[in-house]
């Protein structure tokens, strides 16, 4: 990351990331591999420089807080949805009924006068 703008370094375009840039294609001349690389960068720009926070310390929660969240959420879904279900199957099982039946004679009347409307 670049320092001054807080940018990737691939994308940035501060002085401070053609810099940074040069310095490490310096620091690949001399034949250092990635870790070597990272940790000279790290001594001298500090642990932001990687864009990424450490994962130690307080800092581990941002590896382990979501993940977490998400289990406890699909737990949490396990455990209502059948719930819900039942409680709605159980309501309409108990719902009283639509309403009183129709007299056969009314029932005929009723279809007689929707035949003769469609």
């Amino acid at each position: 990351m670049c320092i001054a703008c807080h940018e990737s370094l691939a994308v940035a375009q501060s002085p401070e990331a053609y810099s940074e840039r040069a310095y490490i294609r310096q620091l690949i001349r001399q034949g250092m591999t990635k870790e070597q690389i990272e940790k000279r960068l790290v001594a001298q720009y500090g642990p932001a420089i990687l864009g990424k926070p450490p994962a130690h310390g307080f800092n581990l929660l941002i590896y382990v807080l979501p993940p977490l969240l998400l289990a406890i959420g699909i737990v949490t879904l396990v455990i209502t949805i059948p719930k819900w279900k039942r409680r709605s199957r159980d309501a309409a099982a108990a719902a009283p009924p639509a309403g009183p039946a129709l007299d056969p004679d009314d029932a005929r009347r009723l279809d007689e006068d929707l035949a003769r409307r469609a």
